[in-house]
């Protein structure tokens, strides 16, 4: 016997017998009842298979899905627990099965973007940790200081015809890193945090058997075709997301020779800045600009100049005046570490001076990419990363987190109307941030000022609240920081963020008191000003949850729905006329 629906619909529960024969029909039919209508109702052959490829990719998840699940269930990176991984996970990996479904249904719906146009040119842009909440903030932000009241305002990007959401999660990782995830959206294949395009099976900080686990990034897969490639951030150019476009490290932070443990150099793997130059330029990479000048010593910038023959370049001026007709490669370091952020760039002339902006490197490395394909057959791949979104984040400073959104929304802005229709751009995120937006405030309410609604809204310890807030980070208050704020017309700021974390004794849960006699005592609109967090932590942590893509051009149909993000890599070489294959993504044995 087995409960079930009364006949009066209500919902009230009787009795019914059990029909086993009822019930196995009933099984058959939701299983294999629309298929079987599909397949009846179609003609085309090539259809046919691509459907009964679905259909056998629906059982085969499944039993993946459930191995993935076992495999992958401890939060945590280990040397043992996750080294092993099977021909099926591999599968599951490069996200065949899943690409075979998708175009099924696309067909199935009577979709025209299996027959899309193909994309000469492709420009990837990449906010590193920009949320959805950051671009919800951002926007408004943006159109506020535009003199709107910044609700209806859109950012360059979001007015994109097509756009998906993207789960973000590494293979031992519910809440990802960059490297795990820009390996996912450059190679097709789903790793571990901290990995440089080299795959899951690689235990992290393990040089020995890495080299069998190495991915093709889509730099490496577009110099053998004949594309012109670049990469242009504002981090360092050896950082965890510019680094997966053309490096190969079971360790992100391997970022120069000075970095490499002895078993690194024992097994032979190289540092990530003499791979750039030794091996990545001399591949076939045209341009590439950013940060992190302290990874690479005179020898390794010595034999840029003269194995490669290429151009370094590490001031502002230099870069402005490259003629970018020429073929010569580019290298530019114009910083030592990350670069500046855009606000702090503003406030100094000497900075703005001696660092080109994040733009001006993009109108660069776009020019330079156009001039050398102008007269090819296949067009150019550029990489486009605003980094220090995800820098601001980590320091619990929103804005300046808000600023680097809205200049990379003017960078896309730029780029677009420099380009030609046959050119596909992407912007997307690696992963998310803690950041909320939340508390009832009005309509044009300032993004980054106290919760008003009328008047100003107090909580129940009669203290009022920002709208922006962090989960966790620096901007949790121990009596310390009370005291220095005080100090500070109580401000709590990014600059005296770190220099105050290592009081332990004193740390305690809470907020600050930011009105005193009904008076308020706080710019939350300060530049330097940090956002109040739950739970204290000496840098602000990344999110979980999906983040968004946005798309414009020849094969921008494609991307719509929920996406896996190593699926992203598969639909950009869809949409560039070259499909993937399994045998691109056969594991070394």
């Amino acid at each position: 016997m087995m409960r079930g629906r009364s006949q009066d619909g209500q919902g009230s529960e009787g009795i019914i017998p059990f029909d086993p024969g009822l019930a196995l029909t009933n099984i058959f039919k939701v299983l294999f009842g629309p298929t079987i209508a599909l397949l009846n109702s179609l003609r085309d052959p090539h259809m046919i298979r691509m459907l009964s490829l679905s259909l056998a990719a629906l059982f085969s998840c499944a039993g993946l899905q459930a191995n993935a699940a076992t495999s992958y269930a401890a939060a945590p990176y280990s040397s043992s627990a996750h080294d092993v991984v099977s021909s099926e996970w591999s599968d599951y990996q490069s996200g065949q099965e899943w690409l075979q479904k998708r175009l099924a249904l696309m067909a199935d719906a009577g979709s025209d973007a299996a027959k899309a146009p193909v994309a000469r040119n492709l420009i990837f842009f990449l906010g590193d940790g920009m949320s959805v909440t950051t671009l919800t903030a951002g926007r408004i932000f943006q159109g506020q200081q535009q003199g709107k009241t910044g609700e209806e305002h859109f950012l360059a990007f979001e007015q994109f015809p097509h756009s998906a959401v993207i789960k973000t999660y590494n293979t031992n990782q519910q809440t990802p890193d960059s490297a795990g995830t820009m390996t996912a959206l450059m190679t097709g294949v789903k790793t571990r945090a901290g990995a440089i395009s080299v795959g899951p099976e690689q235990p992290r900080s393990i040089c020995s058997g890495s080299d069998q686990h190495r991915l093709k990034t889509l730099f490496e897969w577009a110099e053998a075709q004949g594309y012109a490639t670049g990469v242009v951030t504002n981090a360092r150019i050896t950082h965890a997301t510019p680094a997966a476009t053309y490096a190969h490290s079971p360790e992100r932070n391997w970022e120069g020779v000075q970095d490499l443990p002895q078993e690194a150099i024992e097994n032979g793997c190289v540092d990530i800045a003499s791979q750039l130059v030794d091996k990545a330029f001399p591949a076939g990479l045209d341009v590439a600009l950013g940060g992190g000048g302290r990874s690479f010593g005179e020898p390794l910038r010595e034999r840029f100049r003269s194995q490669v023959k290429g151009s370094l370049v590490t001031q502002r001026d230099q870069l402005l005046a490259l003629n970018p007709n020429d073929k010569t490669p580019v290298l530019g370091l114009f910083s030592r570490s990350h670069m500046a952020y855009a606000y702090d760039r503003q406030q100094s002339e000497e900075v703005k001076s001696a660092q080109p902006s994040l733009p001006e490197m993009a109108d660069f490395a776009l020019k330079r990419l156009q001039a050398l394909t102008r007269d090819s057959d296949k067009g150019f791949i550029l990489v486009i990363e605003g980094a220090r979104i995800d820098h601001a984040h980590h320091l619990g400073n929103a804005y300046r987190a808000l600023t680097e959104t809205s200049v990379l929304g003017d960078t896309v802005a730029q780029v677009r109307a420099a380009t030609e229709d046959d050119t596909l751009m992407v912007v997307t995120a690696d992963h998310s941030h803690t950041l909320s937006m939340a508390g009832y405030p009005q309509r044009g309410n300032p993004i980054l000022g106290l919760v008003k609604n009328g008047e100003l809204t107090l909580a129940r310890d009669s203290q009022p609240y920002t709208t922006l807030g962090y989960a966790n980070g620096v901007g949790a208050v121990s009596p310390l920081w009370q005291k220095l704020a005080g100090q500070h017309n109580h401000t709590h700021t990014a600059a005296n963020a770190y220099s105050y974390t290592t009081d332990k004794k004193q740390r305690q849960n809470g907020r600050f008191s930011w009105m005193n006699d009904g008076k308020v005592m706080v710019d939350t609109e300060n530049p330097d000003f940090c956002q109040t967090s739950l739970a204290r932590r000496s840098s602000e942590t990344h999110g979980s949850d999906d983040v968004a893509l946005h798309a414009e051009g020849p094969g921008a149909e494609r991307f719509h729905g929920l996406l896996e993000q190593h699926s992203v890599y598969h639909l950009l070489r869809l949409a560039l006329g070259s499909a993937t294959t399994e045998a691109e993504f056969a594991f070394n044995e």
